[in-house]
């Protein structure tokens, strides 16, 4: 079972921040997820919309320039990453699980990812694209083919695995709260990956590896590292 850290290491450390994502991969976790939204021709690591909650600074992500989110305390003194840095930072093995909070228009978000994979050497077939937003995933598999796509989903979907196959995705990211035995099984049957989110106690995450399912996404992956393996 993959343990992917949410947001990286975030119990431990600042959440989205390159210090909880290299301390996610010191506790041995397969990768990580973490959230982005575009601003100007790039990419930044942040989950929410306004910037009070994780940083210093106040008023939304997207009113602040680049240069002005980079002088940003992320907490303990980090700095708000760009997705590129991530990508540079991680061991090239690493999955990472790529959230779209926000984008300005799907080319050039494509443009800056791109460039971020060059510029980083990080191999495309280690990452899987999500959103909620799920016209903007439609546009991006599209246009990039070759990538990952997880269809991201809070809620039980009325038209069971269709909104995954209409996306041509990889995975399909669910909520615990909504997981069941019967939709792993029915989606893993339909070729999908099921990875589960967020897995912080070690009951679910044994419920969930009887299961079969492939992955969680957890805040803390040196607690799902001991109970899963038992070590």
């Amino acid at each position: 079972m993959w343990i992917l850290g949410h947001r990286g290491a975030s119990a431990a450390a600042p959440e989205n921040t390159l210090a909880a994502f290299s301390l996610a991969m010191a506790q041995h976790a397969t990768g990580v997820e973490l959230d982005t939204y575009q601003v100007q021709h790039n990419n930044v690591v942040i989950h929410d919309r306004w910037l009070n909650r994780t940083t210093n600074g106040k008023g939304m992500v997207t009113s602040l320039s680049l240069a002005q989110l980079r002088q940003l305390d992320a907490g303990q003194g980090e700095v708000i990453p760009l997705l590129g840095e991530v990508f540079s930072l991680l061991p090239q093995h690493a999955i990472v699980n790529v959230e779209i909070k926000h984008l300005t228009d799907t080319t050039t978000w494509l443009n800056a990812i791109h460039n971020d994979l060059d510029n980083s050497g990080f191999p495309v077939h280690n990452i899987i694209v999500s959103s909620f937003n799920h016209r903007w995933l439609r546009h991006i598999k599209a246009d990039w083919p070759e990538v990952r796509i997880g269809a991201l989903t809070a809620t039980y979907p009325e038209n069971g695995l269709g909104f995954a196959q209409d996306l041509d995705a990889y995975s399909l990211h669910m909520a615990l709260d909504v997981v069941d035995e019967y939709y792993v099984r029915e989606a893993q049957q339909a070729g999908l990956k099921v990875l589960v989110y967020t897995v912080d106690y070690p009951d679910d995450m044994l419920m969930l590896l009887s299961w079969g399912v492939d992955g969680i996404f957890t805040n803390v992956p040196d607690v799902a590292l001991r109970t899963l393996t038992g070590d």
